[in-house]
């Protein structure tokens, strides 16, 4: 019997099956994480009351232990993390409508790794939007992301802050692509080739809301062939971005191809119902101040942006947020 032409129609009943699926999942997940807060609220309670303090602890894992050797995670470390669950976030009612929509894996390692409620906030939120795994969350915080976005927002000059406003304050200054693994001395050709590669990192980089649309894509201006390194779509923004991938210093001329290019997505490929093209400009280092002249006349919403091969290092990003956070203070004072 010739199934096919009923495909798109079992397809249906594939799709509620996978949401049904997706729903248990959630709600397993929730009373999973309510099951650990409310145990690490007994642990705390009992453990303040209790004359015996942490020790309590100690005496309900031998507890599980001895009588429910079978559960995993109720030992002395995971009932600490229980307790410290309860206690991170007992006071804090605008993250409560949050804790059941990640999974224990991501808060335990925004527990270990944030220091601030501000960045706890700031994952648990990119948990949320991105749908980060535990491999991804790690990659991000490890990678300083918190402290990058931070840092992006940041009003340099007004040319720069336009910019940012046009394209929804979405991208960074500084894009780490350390999981290319290229050498230092890289081509532009060798760049682009391994970026695609490395795609779905790429994405998690600037952003899960990008599908790739091409490389080396071509438009057509008169008589002459143009090629846009890399052709992305973003949902959010409801528009083309189109990448063009430097390895040196950025240049001003650079504003002028870009924008040739977004003209010709405009006119050729954009629908109607999309808005105008974005473009970036990833290069391997930036002058702010001539990045700011160069944008200051462009026609198009377009980015500047570094990237780095490498980690960079997360010690060094805290200092600067925090000299950024004490400058923007010092500013509101003196206001």
């Amino acid at each position: 019997m010739n199934l096919k032409p009923y495909s798109n129609q079992f397809q249906q009943v594939i799709n509620i099956i996978e949401a049904a699926r997706e729903n248990a999942y959630r709600k397993v997940n929730e009373e999973l994480i309510l099951m650990y807060r409310n145990i690490g609220q007994y642990i705390s309670e009992q453990s303040e009351n209790a004359s015996y303090g942490d020790a309590f602890v100690q005496q309900l894992a031998d507890f599980f232990e001895e009588n429910y050797p079978d559960l995993k995670g109720f030992n002395r470390r995971g009932l600490y993390r229980m307790k410290q669950f309860y206690e991170l976030y007992r006071a804090e009612e605008k993250v409560s409508t949050l804790l059941t929509q990640l999974s224990w894996s991501n808060h335990l390692k925004i527990m270990s790794a944030c220091k601030t409620m501000d960045e706890r906030l700031f994952y648990m939120n990119m948990c949320i939007k991105e749908r980060y795994s535990a491999r991804e969350l790690a990659r991000q915080i490890d990678s300083g992301y918190y402290e990058r976005y931070m840092l992006s927002q940041n009003p340099v000059a007004p040319a720069i802050e336009e910019a940012k406003k046009a394209t929804g304050n979405i991208f960074l200054d500084t894009y780490v692509l350390d999981f290319l693994d290229v050498p230092d001395t890289v081509s532009e050709f060798d760049l682009q080739k391994s970026i695609i590669r490395n795609l779905k990192n790429f994405i998690l980089e600037v952003g899960k809301d990008f599908t790739f649309v091409g490389e080396e894509y071509r438009v057509q201006v008169g008589n002459h062939d143009y090629f846009i390194d890399l052709l992305f779509y973003n949902r959010g923004l409801s528009c083309l971005v189109a990448f063009e991938l430097k390895i040196g210093e950025f240049k001003p001329e650079y504003v002028g191809k870009v924008n040739l290019y977004l003209e010709a997505l405009d006119r050729e490929v954009k629908k109607e119902n999309e808005n105008p093209s974005v473009g970036v400009i990833l290069c391997a280092s930036k002058d702010d101040e001539v990045v700011e002249f160069a944008l200051s006349r462009s026609l198009s919403p377009t980015m500047v942006s570094e990237y780095k091969l490498k980690l960079i290092d997360k010690a060094l990003l805290q200092k600067k947020l925090k000299e950024y956070i004490e400058l923007a203070q010092s500013a509101e004072v003196g206001e």
